[in-house]
């Protein structure tokens, strides 16, 4: 879960500790194009205070208004609609024809809320199920990395640590993506035992470590809610990485280099052990084809396509740079060069 919504429930935990009503309003369906995706939520106080988001600003006033006019009065979760019409739609800061459906449970102590936080913040992954008519919410190991499940009886949500990034190599390419990474509210440690690149890093928000990058990939014990980039150009860094990061559940794998270097690249791995189904998760030429050229330009093409991967979307083989190129030279306009 990100970091908005790990607040929201911290929040709600501590607001329960101190004796307030708490609304925890979660998005559970959007049709159309929506400001927040499924899983989002927001945490009303019985006198207007909030935490989080579900929309771009109006759908809060209006629970925020619907609170402070009303209180919390019920005592079980239901689920709400907005902007079915056009009219709610523009009025909610929907896209004309869009809708969210909402749950609004009033919390109590019985809800698992601290319970909740506490496993997250222990890095476990957590199913939490919420039943309609009761109210009652229950805590499971989950099997998945994220998702909503809803069906009117009851509510399934997962709920676990941030995402995780880890960047090999403290080059002016890492700096611009981790940046952005940060931004994206990705964990982020970079890795580099050299230290006349380490010694200058001072990018906020990120973990810099000086230990060989195998050693940190076994330690990070990597899981499904990671990535992993190469970025040094140095096989002696980047292969010790990625030998043993194909081998976690980490969700993406990619190195940076020319279609030749990745070609390479792959024959040694191969003498690692690797499977060709371990080498065939390697993302490279990483990133998707934007005609990037400088440092910034090639971290957004990255990042693009580590999102992709996050959200689980398959990227054409044209967005992807090697099939790109590949196009373009068979279009005879040749190929710009992309390090």
């Amino acid at each position: 879960m990100d970091s908005v919504d790990l607040e929201v429930l911290k929040n709600s935990a501590r607001w329960l500790e101190e004796g307030h009503r708490i609304l925890l309003v979660t998005v559970v369906k959007t049709w159309g194009s929506s400001p927040r995706p499924e899983g989002a939520m927001l945490a009303v106080r019985g006198d207007g205070h909030v935490v989080g988001s579900v929309s771009g600003g109006c759908i809060e006033d209006d629970l925020i208004d619907r609170v402070r006019q009303r209180g919390i009065e019920q005592t079980k979760p239901e689920a709400v609609k907005y902007g079915i019409s056009a009219e709610e739609a523009h009025r909610f800061g929907l896209p004309c024809g869009g809708t969210i459906q909402l749950v609004l449970e009033p919390l109590t102590r019985e809800s698992g809320i601290a319970e909740l936080c506490a496993a997250v913040e222990s890095g476990r992954l957590v199913a939490r199920t919420l039943d309609m008519a009761t109210g009652e919410a229950r805590l499971e190991p989950a099997r998945a990395t994220d998702g909503v499940l809803f069906d009117e009886k009851q509510l399934l949500t997962i709920h676990g640590p941030r995402y995780r990034m880890l960047v090999i190599g403290a080059g002016q390419l890492s700096r611009y993506l981790c940046s952005i990474a940060v931004g994206l509210d990705y964990q982020v440690t970079v890795c580099d035992p050299r230290e006349e690149y380490t010694e200058e890093w001072d990018v906020p928000g990120t973990t810099i470590v000086r230990t060989m990058p195998d050693d940190t990939v076994m330690d990070m014990k990597l899981d499904e809610r990671c990535a992993v980039i190469a970025l040094t150009h140095d096989p002696k860094l980047d292969d010790l990485a990625l030998m043993e990061a194909l081998k976690t559940p980490a969700f993406y794998v990619g190195a940076l280099g020319s279609r030749r270097n990745n070609a390479a690249r792959r024959e040694r791995l191969k003498e690692f052990d690797l499977s060709d189904a371990e080498l065939a998760r390697l993302h490279g030429p990483v990133g998707i084809y934007i005609g990037s050229r400088t440092p910034p330009e090639i971290a957004v093409s990255i990042l693009a396509e580590v999102t992709a991967a996050k959200n689980g979307v398959s990227l054409p083989e044209l967005l992807q740079v090697e099939g790109a190129k590949a196009a373009r030279e068979i279009a005879g306009k040749g190929e710009v060069c992309r390090v």
